[in-house]
């Protein structure tokens, strides 16, 4: 029985560290209408900037400091709006295609950045031994307690977007995303609250990746994947409801429900049939997306109008 909950607690865990992510992608794409097809390296910079200062020193990168992760965390999420801050200062100038297209160059030069640079992330061999929070309580109960503060960290955020969308602010937001220059004649600065806004959804996105370098214990380049760490989270934005922070949660645990069950089929079958599982898996989910914008655009929950 005890596998079966730690798989359940794993399962959960890693689909509230992805609803975060999706959280902030909404208050960039679903409130905002900015086009960030970068999220990877805003989860890169979290992820590094809490792995650093909580891991333990080595000589193969920077770290050392013995930081407990509730100080690391929030420079975590401190580390993705800063990085957001020049990003956005520079690209939000962009019309949307060109933006999308902008971030996505950011992301790769942050993957191979931190792929690159031993000094400071370890490059190949990235950074082990990052303590995770409550492990010391032992199994199963450590889990459950670290599945319990992730799930308090997406309460948290939902409620911070939650009250962002109804905020003056919020409305503000929305104003531009339909019509910039209707809010421009009332007096609004575009550039401001689009960069505002953006720093904001950055934030979201590095403490998850502080989240999920403490969940992992560990921090590579190879766990950048622009598949799951981009091209997920869209697909989970999209199924959940764009501009709908229920909808962001919902489709992040639907997605990631998807796609962990078909990797625990996949790994059932024969070892030459399970590598070719794995691409029809990302082909599923490509097709998904395809009829969920054919014939339910505005995904499992839509935006509620009058917000």
């Amino acid at each position: 029985m005890e596998p079966a909950l730690l798989y359940l607690a794993t399962m959960l865990t890693l689909a509230g560290i992805y609803a975060c992510l999706a959280l902030g992608l909404n208050l960039q794409w679903g409130l905002t209408g900015l086009m960030n097809f970068g999220p990877l390296g805003f989860l890169a910079v979290g992820a590094y900037t809490a792995a650093i200062l909580t891991a333990p020193a080595s000589a193969q990168h920077m770290g050392g400091f013995g930081w407990p992760w509730y100080a690391a965390w929030p420079l975590a999420a401190l580390a993705g709006a800063l990085l957001a801050l020049p990003i956005g200062a520079i690209a939000l100038r962009l019309r949307a295609d060109y933006l999308a297209i902008a971030t996505i160059g950011i992301a790769e030069i942050i993957r191979l950045a931190v792929r690159n640079e031993d000094w400071l992330t370890g490059g190949p061999l990235g950074i082990s031994g990052i303590p995770r929070p409550f492990e010391a309580l032992g199994s199963p109960l450590g889990e459950f307690a670290f599945l319990g503060l992730v799930a308090a960290c997406v309460a948290g955020l939902y409620m911070m977007a939650e009250a962002t969308a109804r905020s003056p602010f919020g409305r503000v937001l929305r104003a531009i995303r339909e019509d910039e220059e209707a809010a421009k004649a009332v007096g609004k600065n575009p550039g401001a609250f689009r960069l505002a806004a953006f720093m904001l959804g950055a934030a979201c996105m590095g403490l998850a990746g502080a989240m999920m370098a403490g969940f992992f214990k560990f921090m590579g380049p190879d766990a950048l994947d622009p598949v799951v760490a981009t091209f997920l989270v869209w697909v989970m934005l999209i199924a959940g409801g764009s501009g709908n922070n229920r909808g962001a949660i919902l489709g992040a645990i639907a997605i990631w429900g998807i796609w962990a069950a078909s990797d625990f089929l996949a790994a059932q079958l024969p070892p030459e049939l399970a590598t070719r599982a794995a691409y029809v898996r990302l082909f599923l989910i490509g097709l998904a997306l395809q009829l969920i914008l054919l014939y339910r655009p505005q995904g499992l929950l839509g935006e509620r109008p009058g917000r």
